[in-house]
């Protein structure tokens, strides 16, 4: 087969895409992956892209170090390609000089032949010298943890004794964990089939149908895809539907469906009546498609939850489950890019669309009915303190923490990033009065 472009090239570029471009690391991979029609060198982007964005703000600080005048403005692409080759050596511990020939025939690849000899000379520097360089790196919080500062500085205010946990979680590459469809197949079951192919899993303590492997892989190429036995879910994200409790014969909304985990898992544990509703129309094909593949029907409307009049009818629902859009400060480990590209700033506007989805979503909750709150944060903001605040301001709205063994975190549950092997979480429960 022939093997297309050069892996770290196309890294290199794909990266420049995230940080410069503001590209998610998803988006980017998707586009520059088609250059390599080799799976292996498809694997290595990956790699290297994911690796690349979770220690930019180490290694982009290191490449300062290293140079007399930074390449950083005038050419990105080389600087780039850098960071990946100071990645290779120390995140993805690649043999030194099979790494830093490799980074130095990207140069060429790129295009950039007069640079190759630079490339050459930083990254021996930096073998020569990496103890001390690494020392210095560390005297910083920024390029000591990859983290950004305002993060750190929240984490600080929010988990005052469990950053240094936190950020070690984001830090490492999270698990693969599936979703049983308990419509097709036992999680028992399941798991043997996985055990006869040679493929280690094990069970998640207090869910039902969740697996995790031991190893990652193309889970299309596992038993049982093409059958909907199982689908690509962090246990975290498991616990909503199981603390919607929705009942056969109830009408749910799912409020932010796509990409249509939540809803999928809601249908397979009882026949619902599924309103799966998302704001941009573009995401809900995916979610048939995953929904179709596991066998499942629902209703699809493309929506803002937080103005109703576009597209409810009327009819209450007696169950909602709310998945605000957030930060994702929980899933930092599987979206490390979410570093390079929030702010501050985005904290407080997320939270007031978070306020308005619920505040829209509220008088649409059949007295009795159930609403869970959940994000995919680990910010006060975006969970304690909105939950506090819309309980304040509803008179006929019941909070209860759910019971999971979580950090009680104001009237939910916090799940942070790593704890049993899940991401960052956050749920709350909201009855309606009768």
């Amino acid at each position: 087969m022939k093997r297309g472009a050069d892996p770290r090239a196309v890294a290199a570029q794909a990266l420049d895409r995230c940080v410069r471009g503001g590209e998610s690391l998803r988006a980017a991979f998707a586009t520059f992956s088609t250059k390599l029609p080799d799976s292996r060198d498809r694997a290595l982007l990956s790699a290297l892209l994911h690796a690349g964005t979770r220690w930019w703000l180490r290694f982009d600080r290191a490449a300062d170090l290293l140079l007399q005048r930074p390449l950083r403005e005038h050419e990105p692409l080389v600087h780039a390609l850098l960071v990946l080759g100071l990645v290779q050596i120390e995140i993805l511990r690649l043999a030194d000089y099979a790494a830093v020939a490799a980074t130095v025939d990207a140069a060429r690849a790129l295009g950039r032949p007069a640079h190759a000899n630079l490339i050459n000379a930083v990254l021996r520097r930096w073998l020569r010298e990496r103890a001390a360089l690494a020392t210095g790196l560390d005297r910083d919080d920024v390029s000591r943890s990859a983290h950004p500062r305002w993060l750190l500085d929240m984490l600080a205010t929010d988990w005052p004794g469990a950053v240094d946990s936190i950020v070690a979680a984001n830090n490492a590459e999270a698990p693969l964990t599936l979703r049983v469809n308990g419509r097709r197949a036992s999680r028992d079951g399941f798991l043997a089939q996985l055990t006869n192919a040679g493929i280690g899993a094990r069970v998640v303590p207090g869910l039902a149908h969740a697996l995790m492997l031991d190893e990652s892989t193309d889970v299309t190429q596992l038993p049982g895809y093409a059958q909907g036995l199982f689908s690509v879910q962090d246990g975290a994200a498991q616990h909503a539907a199981v603390l919607l409790d929705a009942q056969a014969g109830m009408r749910v909304l799912d409020a932010c469906a796509a990409p249509g985990g939540k809803s999928a898992h809601i249908l397979e544990k009882a026949d619902v009546q599924l309103l799966a509703l998302d704001s941009d129309p573009q995401r809900l094909p995916r979610v048939r498609e995953n929904l179709e593949r596991l066998g499942l029907s629902a209703q699809l409307q493309a929506g803002d939850a937080g103005n109703p009049a576009d597209w409810w009818d009327g009819r209450p629902f007696e169950r909602i489950l709310l998945d605000a859009p957030c930060t994702a400060t929980g899933i930092i480990r599987r979206q490390p890019d979410i570093k390079l590209h929030r702010r501050a700033a985005d904290v407080a506007a997320l939270a007031a669309t978070q306020r308005r989805l619920l505040d829209a979503l509220w008088p649409m909750l059949a007295p009795g009915g159930r609403l869970v709150y959940a994000t995919c944060s680990i910010l006060a903001a975006e969970n304690s303190r909105q939950l506090d605040g819309f309980l304040a301001d509803h008179a006929d709205a019941r909070g209860s923490a759910p019971a999971l063994d979580w950090h009680a975190f104001g009237g939910g549950v916090q799940n942070l990033p790593g704890e049993g092997g899940m991401d960052g979480f956050f749920y709350a429960i909201v009855d309606k009065a009768t």
